[in-house]
């Protein structure tokens, strides 16, 4: 197995590691993004670059667009589907030769089908279709009281841990338990396994790279390996004895023309959509504290009017995408603002930079919760592949943050934070901090959501 693991390593990410190491030669700077962790700590100036008058810049593997206008076009368009897989179709015959040989690897990753990130419709059509029903407006609603009982009783903690004026965690105590919590209670998840499952997160997140270290790729297999057999072993548990969850309903769920979803599929949506359920929102809440402490005057807004977290919430998506970027490729030969793209072309979309587009957003770089168009960032993509948990992390986001900046008006950095060395998923590894007095009384109140209008 070793063995396999390694071609299929060498043949991927392996060979990819040596053409980012010649583009960097050649001064690209989507492959300094790529290859150096010192540069991801501040990408934008490296995006800036590649801000060019034409609709695509050079990138390490493919052309690459930062505009707004281009990466909406393009995710929304018929011509263009998911990459997904070890992209073995982009490689020369000799590594799509020995891919062939070692095989595909035993577990399944987030990138690989039947996988919704690595599908194109009908299949995708139909997987988002059978899960969509647990992240509609009206659902989301329904989640927002619990969210604030688990935000409480995390802060309730968080204040325990910090007894004496000691700095705490902010993302080991709060910011990745509030997530993890609300989507193990809606899959099903034993919420007690929660601190295991961040773990597999963790060790699980770099697979959406490219470039990987040796150790770093052995490092992910085990982890999507030990994930895949827990999945496997859990839905066979809820086969025997089903819930109200999500996954019970998977499991038992029987698509229009009366099929339902195979093992394979089964456990890949599950995996993918428990994953993306906290993953990305841990993120967005380590992200969107580290810039109320680098933006008081808007912090003081917040404080003021808190009618303007909403805002804020979309405001941190723009400045701080917690998704980078991400790739398609071409289904037919296609034109895109004047570029003819043939069949089989790879295009990469930097969303962090398109939502710095400053043809769309005035003073892009500045960050202001009172932005009157926050909401056109394309943190979530766009078109089919939409996040479909756009609004469960929207509401998670405003309903941790605020709970969080309430209760504890005087919270502060205590350090620089550390980034997480991954390129998609932009984040903190471990952001310190220290809570000062909280305030006296009771707790804040969970704040009324929008009304829920889908069904």
């Amino acid at each position: 197995m070793t063995v396999r693991s390694a071609v299929r390593w060498a043949a991927t990410h392996g060979a990819m590691r040596l053409a980012i190491k010649a583009q960097v030669r050649r001064g690209n700077p989507d492959a300094e993004v790529l290859s150096d962790p010192a540069v991801r700590e501040d990408p934008y100036g490296h995006y800036e670059r590649l801000r060019t008058g034409a609709p695509f810049a050079g990138g390490a593997f493919a052309r690459v667009s930062v505009h707004h206008d281009v990466c909406t076009d393009v995710l929304r368009s018929d011509d263009f589907g998911v990459i997904g897989g070890d992209r073995a179709d982009t490689l020369p015959a000799v590594l799509r030769t020995a891919l062939r040989l070692a095989g595909p690897r035993p577990s399944i990753g987030p990138i690989d089908p039947p996988s919704m990130l690595a599908v194109d419709p009908p299949e995708h059509t139909r997987y988002r279709r059978l899960v969509s029903r647990a992240f509609t407006a009206r659902a989301v609603a329904h989640l927002r009281e619990r969210t604030g009982q688990i935000a409480a009783e995390l802060l309730d903690e968080l204040e325990r841990d910090a007894a004496g004026g000691q700095p705490v965690d902010l993302v080991a105590r709060y910011a990745s338990l509030l997530p993890v919590t609300v989507i193990s209670e809606m899959l099903g998840v034993p919420v007690a396994m929660r601190e295991q499952f961040l773990a597999w997160g963790d060790g699980a997140t770099p697979s959406l790279d490219i470039g990987l270290s040796w150790s770093t790729y052995r490092s992910v297999e085990r982890n999507l390996a030990e994930l895949d057999s827990w999945f496997h072993g859990h839905l066979r548990r809820l086969r025997r004895e089903p819930g109200e969850d999500l996954l019970s309903q998977l499991a038992g769920l029987a698509d229009d023309d009366g099929s339902g979803l195979t093992e394979r599929e089964l456990v890949a949506t599950a995996a993918l959509v428990f994953g993306a359920g906290f993953e990305t929102t841990v993120n967005l809440i380590g992200n969107g504290t580290a810039l109320l402490f680098a933006n008081p005057d808007q912090r003081r807004l917040l404080a003021d009017d808190p009618s303007l977290w909403p805002n804020a919430v979309d405001e941190m998506l723009r400045v701080e995408s917690p998704v980078q970027r991400t790739g398609r490729r071409v289904r037919r030969d296609t034109t895109v603002h004047g570029v003819q793209l043939r069949e089989g072309d790879l295009v990469l979309l930097g969303l962090a930079g398109a939502n710095r587009d400053p043809e769309v957003f005035a003073d892009p770089h500045r960050f202001d919760v009172t932005r009157a168009n926050a909401r056109d960032h394309v943190a979530f993509s766009s078109g089919i592949h939409f996040c479909l948990g756009a609004a469960l992390a929207r509401m998670e986001g405003e309903v941790a943050l605020r709970a969080l900046f309430e209760r504890f008006p005087d919270l502060s950095p205590a350090g620089a934070g550390t980034r997480r060395s991954t390129i998609i998923l932009r984040g903190y590894e471990s952001l310190p901090v220290t809570l000062g007095r909280p305030v006296a009384g009771e707790r804040p109140a969970v704040p009324a959501g929008p009304a829920a209008t889908s069904p």
